[in-house]
């Protein structure tokens, strides 16, 4: 079996390959990678992968890619994924997510193949929930926060009318707060390990530099995202949506006193006005009955492991 992942060099492309190639040796391996995409997270997985350079924004490159590898299934990871990015250059985000999405199903389409095809949206288009929708089910209203969470409302329904339209064989993710080693900088659990470990060694001064520490978020750890995604494909139906996420729910600020309690040193912290979003998502609670039903999954990694082995990878980092 041949499988395509985009975003292959991102945290959970990353690891969603070197499970597959952990888990399942049968499988061919292949990544959409661009001529500048960093290979830091996948060197230790390139003599047992295949790399193809292709842009999501350019048509015809994905129909080469795809006329070449003639994938049986693709895992659809690359995106521009930073909220806080979003705000800055809200054009080149939907760009990006939306018209990148088009495009890649649209290569699908004209070269005929008939994979099955899992679109990564995100929780982050359920936008601010009330107490009372909690936890939030497949059908609550779309209510987008940022440039971020409308470029991926846009992913999600443009996947959605292709497989009522052309039949292709898209299902959609919807997954909660997932972190762990080779997390982005711009996200607030991997800036707070990263400025953590900085003071450990001395590089930098205390405190660290937080935003909004009172949002809720429910954690799941990437290597037990990666394993759903692989059991999505196996086991979900074409044309559906499920919501993923973890078992462990805290603010923002419970997730920093957790990792404070990890350094070596006594950390402290004050709030950055630059970190606060213009809008903000602050209540993520999900509802993961319809995937668990429909797989059998269970998170089994506690969000104490992941946070440390964050906190380990910077530290590591810094080393190097």
């Amino acid at each position: 079996m041949k499988i395509l992942i985009t975003g292959l060099t991102g945290m959970v492309g990353s690891h969603l390959a070197e499970y597959i190639l952990a888990s399942h040796p049968g499988v061919e391996v292949h990544g959409l990678v661009r001529w500048r995409s960093p290979l830091d997270n996948i060197r230790q997985i390139l003599p047992q992968i295949h790399l193809h350079y292709a842009e999501l924004r350019d048509l015809n490159s994905l129909i080469v890619l795809l006329n070449k590898v003639k994938p049986e299934k693709i895992f659809h990871l690359a995106a521009q994924s930073f909220v806080t990015t979003s705000f800055d250059a809200p054009a080149d985000t939907l760009h990006t997510n939306v018209i990148g999405t088009t495009n890649l199903l649209d290569a699908v389409r004209i070269t005929g193949i008939d994979p099955m095809i899992h679109i990564c949206s995100s929780s982050e288009v359920y936008g601010q929930v009330t107490a009372e929708e909690l936890p939030i089910k497949e059908n609550n209203p779309f209510r987008p926060a940022s440039p971020y969470a409308v470029s991926k409302t846009g992913e999600d329904m443009i996947s959605l009318q292709y497989f009522l339209s052309y039949g292709i064989k898209t299902i959609r993710t919807r997954m909660f707060t997932h972190t762990g080693s080779r997390r982005g900088d711009g996200f607030a659990e991997s800036a707070f390990a990263k400025q953590i470990a900085e003071i450990e060694a001395g590089i930098r001064n205390n405190p660290v530099k937080v935003g909004n520490l009172d949002s809720v978020r429910t954690f799941a750890d990437v290597r037990d995202a990666v394993k759903a995604y692989w059991l999505l494909l196996e086991k979900c139906t074409p044309g559906e949506v499920y919501n993923i996420g973890g078992n462990r729910t805290m603010t923002i600020g419970d997730m920093l006193e957790m990792m404070k309690g990890m350094a070596s040193c006594k950390i402290e912290h004050e709030v950055d006005p630059s970190l606060l979003r213009p809008s903000d998502v602050t209540l993520q609670i999900p509802d993961i009955s319809k995937f668990q039903n429909a797989t059998g999954w269970q998170p089994e990694i506690p969000v104490e492991q992941t946070f440390q082995d964050l906190l380990d990878y910077q530290r590591n980092r810094i080393k190097k």
